[in-house]
């Protein structure tokens, strides 16, 4: 297996990528990336080819202040109707239908502004309305913006389930300059969803398994995966220092482009594993877990996913240092899971293992105590290399997934 931090034409197993010939290569993307400061303020520029008339804009309370307003603005500047609708919150199905029953009035376009679940919930009205699709992220926190599915959750915030659309979002559109004024944690939680992308795409590859874009993964698709990684490994850590003073930096756009374009492209052509499965699992738990947010979950999953595939010591050091300079959690007791018992270990492992779940993209199959083992190992070698390095700060569990957190980090 490649070592996780060489080249990208290093790394790249080409002989897996052409091995499986009886399955289409499938490669599918957004039609048109936009990136930089004041990208909303000119949202009329971008989305006009989209709609002539009418456009509905969907943002939680606290997005409509600082950035979905200056969308609308620039859409009714240039004569559009533009309806408001709020987010409730959770992309659970209650809130998808009473967003769908808005929109049945009448637009051309659905907006989505804010961060995973106000897109995701956008994809899905759009796809069920068979409406154009713009996904505008508030926050670099995901990889959701370019997908053509969504995470369906509970009320009470459980995953449920993955819906997949034909298509993916028409547009996505970055306003660093709004960004880049968002609490850090939200930046450092979208590097640890990209984190995961290479390591689960190396992954899938590697046992031929099918990708979310329903086929084998392209050359293409590979070397965007491992793309995102190296970007992440050079820039990353500048990007968080950026993001904490507010300067919209080099590193902290090629950050966000890593967090939102690379790792979004990569995942869903590339595919998905373990780490995911593992976040999935998390969510049946109740306390603290609800209170991180999803790429402070993945981070974990990654670590719990090099386990797993027995990679060396030296591997797991590698990125599990990475980890800790960008201040993710890489303990249970960061997670607040540190009295975890070995029965909520197995619910873990049994929610990680659902039929449907990405883990079976692995070539290896698991039960749920192999899950729960890897969990408790990967909080032994994260808390060893915290001895071996001599390593004190920890990531604190926040009270809450919006509260900005990190407020011990200092550039």
């Amino acid at each position: 297996m490649a070592p996780l931090t060489s080249e990208v034409d290093q790394s790249l197993d080409e002989e897996a990528l052409v091995t499986k010939q009886h399955l289409e290569r499938v490669y599918t993307s957004i039609q048109k990336y936009v990136q930089g400061p004041g990208v909303f303020e000119r949202a009329y520029t971008y989305v006009r080819h989209w709609a002539t008339e009418s456009a509905m804009i969907i943002a939680d309370e606290r997005v409509w202040e600082i950035g979905a307003n200056k969308v609308k603005q620039s859409l009714v500047k240039h004569g559009l109707r533009v309806t408001d609708v709020t987010f409730g919150g959770e992309a659970s199905e209650a809130e998808l239908e009473r967003i769908c029953t808005l929109a049945e009035s009448g637009t051309e376009l659905i907006i989505g502004v804010g961060g995973g679940k106000t897109m995701d919930t956008a994809k899905y009205v759009a796809n069920k309305l068979h409406l154009p699709c713009v996904i505008a992220p508030s926050t670099a926190s995901s990889d959701a913006a370019t997908s053509s599915l969504s995470v369906i959750y509970t009320p009470d915030g459980q995953f449920q389930r993955y819906s997949y659309y034909p298509l993916n979002p028409n547009m996505v559109m970055v306003d660093t300059k709004v960004i880049v004024q968002a609490p850090v944690r939200f930046l450092i939680s979208g590097v640890g969803d990209a984190l995961a992308t290479w390591i689960e795409a190396e992954s899938v590859i590697n046992s031929h398994a099918t990708s979310a874009a329903g086929g084998t993964p392209t050359i293409v698709a590979a070397y965007i995966g491992r793309a995102c990684m190296d970007s992440l490994r050079k820039y990353a850590v500048q990007g968080i220092l950026s993001n904490i003073r507010h300067a919209c930096t080099d590193a902290f756009e090629a950050t966000v482009e890593a967090n939102t374009l690379l790792s979004g492209l990569g995942f869903e052509n590339a595919g998905l594993a373990a780490a995911h499965a593992v976040h999935n699992g998390l969510t049946v738990l109740g306390g603290p877990i609800h209170q991180l947010m999803h790429g402070e979950k993945v981070a974990y999953g990654t670590l719990v996913q090099l386990v797993l595939e027995n990679r060396t010591l030296e591997e797991y050091f590698d990125i599990v240092s990475f980890m800790a300079e960008c201040h993710l959690p890489i303990t249970l007791e960061e997670l607040g899971l540190e009295d975890i018992s070995d029965e909520d270990l197995l619910k873990v492992g049994e929610a990680a293992l659902k039929p449907d779940e990405t883990i079976h993209n692995m070539s290896k199959k698991f039960s749920p105590g192999d899950i729960a083992d890897a969990i408790r190992a990967a909080d032994a070698y994260s808390k060893k290399w915290r001895q071996v390095n001599n390593w004190t700060e920890k990531f604190i569990v926040p009270p809450s997934r919006h509260h900005a957190h990190v407020q011990d980090i200092h550039p």
